[in-house]
């Protein structure tokens, strides 16, 4: 218990930001063009410039064990196979209502949460396993709920669809900054220090703005309908998801750390990428605009919960 309130109160400024960032949009009535300018800018420019000078130190850090993408992935997976299963058998959902569900309760809010939870909670020494993740986290991801989407819809496979998925994620500057700076770390050469020194000012403001950036975005979601879908995809999110990853780290004998860090991810709210493909393929939008929601409240307590349970270092 000592351990939980530790965690908790270590994490709670970071859901605090997330409640400044909703109040300022929703009572602040910041406008959304304030919302979408701030969200560009930390995914274009605040998290990358961290991410960059994090994986560019990656070649002198002890290597990142594999495995854990095993876990994570793996994890992934028995949860998307579970997840459908669950809203066919219990909400009589098609194929492309099934995906949707399913890909709410595996892909989580790994930049604008995860990030900085894993560099608060866990420690620099974590983002290796962490950006690990995220290079092939939209990778997969967007791969599978495209051929899923398309197998449901006309029981085939688009190539041209899948191309222009994987196109569009080695573009995502998340996913290009860490392929870049891991890149620039292996020729040996050292930033200077002036170009350091603004990456390192940069970097700071990525935290807390990424956190406002995700609460103004979160007030932007029309919640209000669809809470018996929207709480089942949070039971699957926060519950199903990191017991899964956990299952396969302990059975994969994951060192504790790499460990902490992936069931953290897994334990993440959902990332508003399921909302966009809700919207893109017209299903579920409105259940799943009230499961981010949700489970971005919920994991305030639960998050701090989780990464106690697997005794992550305070």
């Amino acid at each position: 218990m000592t351990a939980f309130f530790a965690l908790a109160n270590l994490t709670a400024p970071l859901f605090i930001l997330i409640g400044v960032g909703y109040g300022l949009t929703r009572w602040g009535r910041w406008p959304i063009a304030a919302s979408d300018a701030l969200t560009r800018f930390v995914f274009a420019v605040a998290i990358p410039t961290l991410l960059f000078r994090l994986m560019s130190d990656f070649a002198r850090e002890p290597r990142v064990d594999a495995r854990l993408l095993i876990a994570f992935f793996g994890g992934c997976l028995i949860v998307y196979v579970i997840a459908r299963l669950v809203a066919w058998a219990i909400f009589g959902m098609d194929g492309a209502a099934q995906s949707i569900f399913a890909m709410g309760g595996i892909f989580a809010n790994n930049v604008l949460l995860g990030v900085p939870l894993a560099k608060v909670a866990l420690g620099e020494t974590a983002l290796p396993a962490v950006s690990l993740v995220l290079v092939f986290n939209s990778l997969s991801l967007w791969t599978l709920v495209t051929i899923s989407m398309e197998w449901a819809r006309r029981r085939e496979f688009s190539a041209r669809g899948i191309a222009k998925t994987l196109v569009a994620v080695v573009r995502n500057p998340v996913v290009a900054s860490i392929l870049i700076g891991t890149a620039f770390g292996y020729t040996g050469v050292a930033l200077p220090a002036f170009v350091d020194r603004t990456l390192e000012l940069v970097s700071q403001a990525a935290i807390p703005l990424s956190l406002i950036a995700l609460g103004m975005g979160l007030a932007g979601f029309g919640a209000k309908s669809g809470w018996d879908v929207s709480s089942a995809i949070a039971f699957v999110k926060l519950v199903l998801h990191p017991a899964a990853v956990f299952a396969l780290a302990w059975l994969l004998a994951l060192p504790p750390l790499e460990t902490a860090a992936i069931v953290m991810l897994a334990a993440l709210p959902i990332g508003a990428n399921v909302y966009l493909m809700s919207r893109h393929f017209d299903v579920l939008a409105g259940p799943v605009a009230a499961a981010i929601v949700l489970t971005t409240l919920l994991a305030a307590v639960t998050t701090p919960l989780v990464l106690t349970l697997c005794r992550a270092p305070p």
